[in-house]
């Protein structure tokens, strides 16, 4: 086994990773309550809450010409 750690440490170790692994994933979901639904009809542009908003302002200024003053 790697550094010389007997198979019984070794298990252990693995199940107790697993477990606190699990068991942390477990809380998480549950404070932050995914909302695992479908919708119907797909929501239209700017109405989800994922979406960066300030992404399409920047793209539109940044293929504007731009004007030297000299």
């Amino acid at each position: 086994m790697p550094a010389g750690v007997p198979w019984t440490t070794y298990v252990k170790m693995l199940a107790a990773s697993l477990l606190a692994m699990c068991a942390g994933a477990e809380v998480v979901h549950r404070y932050y309550r995914p909302d695992l639904t479908i919708p119907d009809i797909p929501p239209k542009p700017g109405e989800l809450k994922t979406e960066l908003l300030g992404l399409k302002e920047r793209q539109h200024i940044e293929h504007e010409p731009q004007i030297s003053q000299q």
